[in-house]
């Protein structure tokens, strides 16, 4: 009963942060301090698969800009475009998770680098919000594909636990000419492939191992998820139409100096 209540408190927490630039991944390795499973690597792969069930509600909600077929059967030009800019800034991610995915696991996985990244992250965030007012481009179809590579570079920042992912790629969005909603959808796209790969990843190297149960809790957060990231995604995109991203740089400052003093003293 004690794991599919972790799974249950992981599942909504994934939910509620993948796509807020808040870092999923640092809300995660926090939460492991206090709530975790017993087996390592059934934990690492859990915090990994259930980024899926979040990549699935972003195909539902955005489902006709992603599907590239009519009903009249004809493609979508548009939807073309936006495939191919995805996979064009998938590919930095692809190549950097491959070269230094062992070295971030073995250092970096830990609450202090989270904290000072909360805290680096969300001065970035207040910076580019206050900085950058320029936007060129209001449509994903539009973007330049130099353009999404270098919003692919700043989305392999990342990697260090605590960045954020898609703060990482907002950020990089907003400063190469996006608008705040491009830059927003763009990220969610951006986390079809990347996360996907990733968790794809951590399944094929100890799956293997795991037993029946660990496959149904694996599910279940899923499906947790699934259901909180959808409600996060209509939110987001309600949000930044009239607001910015300033409230989360604050957040972002305020949880870092909190996990840095509590595990200050704690040591």
């Amino acid at each position: 009963m004690y794991n599919f209540l972790v799974a249950f408190i992981l599942g909504i927490i994934e939910g509620l942060t993948e796509f807020l630039p808040i870092s999923s991944t640092g809300h995660l390795i926090l939460a492991n301090q206090f709530f975790s499973f017993s087996d390592e690597n059934f934990s690492q792969t859990f915090d990994m698969f259930i980024q899926v069930g979040a990549i699935g509600s972003v195909v539902i909600y955005f489902w006709k800009d992603l599907w590239i077929i009519e009903s009249d059967k004809k493609v979508k030009r548009d939807a073309v475009a936006t495939w191919l800019r995805v996979l064009v800034a998938v590919i930095p991610a692809l190549i950097l998770g491959f070269l230094f995915h062992d070295i971030i696991e073995t250092y970096l996985l830990n609450p202090m680098t989270v904290a000072i990244s909360l805290i680096s992250g969300g001065i970035v965030l207040l910076f580019i919000e206050k900085q950058f007012t320029r936007r060129i481009y209001d449509t994903i179809p539009k973007l330049p594909f130099l353009t999404a590579l270098g919003i692919g570079f700043f989305q392999c920042l990342a990697m260090i636990p605590g960045v954020s992912r898609s703060a990482s790629s907002i950020i990089g969005g907003m400063s190469l000419g996006l608008t705040r909603v491009a830059a927003a959808e763009f990220s969610f796209f951006l986390a079809i492939p990347t996360l996907t790969a990733a968790s794809g990843y951590f399944l094929l190297k100890h799956a293997l191992s795991f037993s029946s149960q660990q496959f149904i809790l694996l599910f279940f957060g899923f499906v947790i998820a699934f259901i909180v990231a959808y409600f996060v995604i209509a939110f987001l995109m309600r949000y930044i139409k009239r607001h910015d991203f300033v409230p989360f740089g604050y957040y972002r400052i305020i949880l870092g100096v909190i996990v840095l003093i509590y595990f200050y003293f704690k040591n």
